[in-house]
């Protein structure tokens, strides 16, 4: 019996607790114990904790590059017997692009072309008083003595007619300025010419 008692206190006495070989205590994050012999586990968190995870991406983007291009219509004239010229013109921004074009006469073509056409059908007075339309072509008759036609008259007949109706010559204007430069010239007295014979008499005094 005592043998047994005392066999008993000694196997209490000698017997040790055993505790965890490790501890970990976290208000927030992860709690894990990892021991001798471990072969998986998982994360756990201890009661009362809390995860927070934020991410804040912010991505500007300022791409400039350039627009378009307007394309202008285009005129070509090559190779056509036409009496007429072509522009055009064209504009780019970034909102918006607008191009265009014109084309324009050429009338002293058209007048020459006609005059050749009336010319090969032995139409020589319409010819030249078609081409008498250009004030040019005008004077240059006027100087040369051979006036435009007028009427149905020519050479000295067109002349007074056309002295009677001056109003009507293409070069109006510029004739109106050259006559009223002519009268200004014309009303300036001249200085008298000395005779050949007051000319010996002077020299003769002077010696």
């Amino acid at each position: 019996m005592k043998k047994s008692l005392i066999t008993l206190l000694l196997f209490l006495f000698l017997t040790v607790n055993v505790f965890a070989g490790s501890t970990q205590t976290n208000v927030s994050g992860s709690n894990t114990a990892i021991e001798g012999g471990y072969t998986g586990g998982a994360t756990t968190y201890e009661s009362g904790s809390s995860s927070t995870s934020t991410t804040n991406n912010t991505s500007n983007s300022d791409i400039k590059s350039s627009p378009p291009t307007a394309s202008a219509p285009s005129f070509s004239a090559m190779s056509q017997d036409v009496c007429s010229s072509g522009a055009s013109v064209g504009v780019q921004t970034f909102g918006l692009g607008v191009s265009g074009g014109k084309h324009f006469r050429d009338e002293n073509c058209e007048r020459i072309k006609l005059s050749k056409v009336l010319f090969d059908f032995g139409m020589k007075v319409g010819a030249v008083a078609l081409l008498c339309q250009d004030e040019r072509v005008f004077e240059a008759m006027i100087q040369a003595g051979t006036p435009c036609p007028i009427d149905g008259k020519i050479g000295k007949q067109a002349l007074k007619l056309w002295a009677k109706y001056d109003f009507e010559r293409p070069d109006y204007d510029a004739y109106v300025k050259r006559m009223k430069k002519r009268e200004k010239a014309d009303s300036i007295p001249k200085a008298n010419p000395v005779k050949k014979d007051d000319k010996i008499k002077i020299e003769k005094v002077n010696k």
